[in-house]
């Protein structure tokens, strides 16, 4: 089940075509989906969890909590669709362009990709687009 929440009055306008999205891409890496919640916020509140939970004290656009068990992904996908606005224009692409990349990028790490290091955020990137590219195929 995946399920989309916010904090703001932030609406996700796709959610059946996101939703049948990172199915597919969870499929893709051999992975199923038990649950996963995502909440759209602004960057105090993500700042905020930021610094108690992880104790960084930086804006960030992403923060997943990962649940998963064996191939089964789950977690708590907690997103700044400030932050998301900010680098949209920053990279000059589409908001909702940036928002699938940052979305699909919480997945990506709940499937176990990670991107601490300059070779893994190479791969992340590249599996972000590749990603990114399936959506825009299927619809």
């Amino acid at each position: 089940m995946i399920e989309f929440h916010s904090e703001t009055d932030f609406e996700l306008t796709d959610e059946k075509l996101v939703t049948d999205w990172i199915l597919r891409v969870a499929h893709k890496h051999g992975k199923s989906i038990s649950e996963i919640s995502y909440v759209f916020c602004t960057d105090e509140y993500l700042l905020d969890m930021n610094q108690r939970f992880l104790n960084h004290d930086t804006l960030t656009d992403i923060i997943t909590f990962d649940y998963t068990v064996g191939n089964e992904i789950g977690g708590d996908v907690f997103i700044s669709t400030e932050r998301v606005a900010e680098n949209a224009v920053d990279f000059g692409v589409e908001f909702i362009e940036e928002l699938r990349r940052v979305i699909i990028h919480g997945v990506l790490h709940l499937c176990g990709f990670k991107d601490k290091t300059e070779e893994d955020e190479a791969q992340m990137r590249a599996l972000e687009d590749e990603a990114l590219k399936m959506f825009h195929v299927e619809h």
